[in-house]
């Protein structure tokens, strides 16, 4: 089964508008109430049953039943006949937030995360139909339930054979957009290894180097807009909460931290085609980038967006039929490409790579890119057996390689790569 999510700008007129704001506010409303409902419950549990607790709590009975998702869509459909708010909005609307709900209590009990957070009228920015009619899409004009047709910027067209499964509803500082969901049924087998290897090393100094001799500068999103967001943030520290002043300031610097993320991603896909036009296999290393935006360089490590990135490239490698896969991140900068001589560690300041074992010489970066090049290799193309590789194994005429030869040729391979220092 394939899913893709197309992402379009909508264009509702006045009174859309309105019911788009109305449906956020009850969906708010009910994530609230349930999220309160569930606190109670382990709140009015967590002490033993001869002592109090420290903290007032509400008495909820014992034979009251936990509140999950099943229980709460019973009392919601009950508050339905008797509440007209909630009635005026669409009702599987409503049960996705408490399907919502409920996969972050699952979520915090599996990852040992922090309560879900109660929702002001700035967090809750999207809500789901999770059903859609067959043909509702004509043209540039979609029909949501509640919302009538509604036009929309179709700024690519869908493609034929997916189905329409569900839309999301996203209120951004530019406007609002629609998230479809579609379907194909179709098995589509993973990118096999081949072609041109290439590795990647991401950094600071420079964004990334690849194992072809090519340095990419790191860009500076935040900086050419950094002064007039600090300012607008400092202006916002006088406004009184809850005044249209502080809202509408609000909007602005909303607008602005739009314009810095929608640069970046842009840069970001514009790169990572740039990367699969060069190559047919791609290695990447396996970091944990949320270390990275914890460190004293942080601010700058968040600016680049290396987690982004590397997301965008797996998706825009995956659709280009590029293979890609990571490998292991230790001793990079610490190991020559060129024989695997061990040279030691090495300190920030040095950018260059002298190996003194067999005189190699190239950036720091372009050598680290090649190393996980080689791991890659070594790795998909050595360590499987030949009957896996050979698309022709067992028929007549045809002579299975040996792997001495196979690893012959790949080392033929890396000679022929250029590098740093012939470009």
């Amino acid at each position: 089964m394939l899913t893709l999510t197309y992402e379009y700008k909508l264009i509702p007129d006045r009174q859309q508008t309105e019911v788009i704001e109305h449906t956020l506010t009850v969906c708010r409303s009910v994530w609230n109430y349930a999220l309160r409902e569930r606190k109670d419950w382990l709140a009015s549990r967590k002490s033993p049953v001869n002592a109090c607790s420290l903290k007032q709590e509400y008495i909820v009975p014992p034979d009251v039943p936990y509140p999950n998702y099943h229980n709460q869509a019973k009392a919601l459909t009950k508050a339905k006949h008797t509440n007209e708010i909630l009635k005026s909005v669409n009702a599987q609307v409503l049960q996705q937030v408490l399907r919502t709900l409920d996969r972050a209590f699952a979520e915090m009990q599996s990852k040992k995360l922090g309560f879900p957070r109660f929702k002001n009228k700035y967090r809750m920015r999207s809500y789901v139909y999770p059903q859609m009619l067959k043909n509702c899409v004509k043209g540039n004009q979609i029909k949501l339930p509640q919302l009538g047709w509604v036009k929309f910027r179709k700024s690519r067209a869908i493609p034929d054979g997916f189905a329409l499964k569900q839309a999301r509803i996203v209120r951004r500082a530019s406007g609002y957009f629609v998230m479809l969901s579609l379907q194909f049924d179709v098995s589509i087998p993973d990118v096999p290894f081949h072609g041109h290897p290439l590795g990647i090393d991401l950094g600071l100094d420079k964004f990334l180097a690849t194992s072809d001799g090519e340095l990419v500068d790191r860009p500076r999103f935040l900086n050419p807009l950094q002064r007039k967001r600090k300012l607008l943030q400092r202006r916002l520290r006088n406004k009184q909460k809850g005044s249209n002043n502080r809202h509408k300031l609000n909007q602005k610097i909303a607008r602005l931290n739009q314009r810095i993320s929608d640069t970046r991603k842009d840069w970001h896909f514009k790169l990572a085609h740039h990367l699969c036009d060069q190559s047919q296999s791609i290695f990447i290393e396996d970091i944990d980038f949320r270390a990275w935006g914890r460190g004293m360089l942080s601010k700058h490590c968040l600016d680049a967006g290396f987690g982004q990135f590397v997301t965008i490239l797996k998706w825009v490698a995956w659709k280009r039929d590029v293979f890609l896969c990571e490998v292991d991140k230790n001793f990079t900068s610490q190991i020559c490409p060129n024989c695997g001589f061990h040279t030691g560690k090495k300190t920030l300041d040095v950018r260059d790579h002298h190996c003194p074992d067999c005189g190699y010489q190239t950036h720091r970066d372009v050598a680290a890119a090649q190393v996980i090049r080689n791991r890659g290799v070594e790795a998909y193309a050595l360590g499987h057996s030949v009957s896996e590789n050979a698309c022709g194994d067992g028929l007549t005429g045809v002579v299975t390689p040996s792997p001495e030869s196979v690893k012959q040729e790949i080392l033929n391979v890396n000679l022929r790569i250029p590098r740093y220092s012939d470009v």
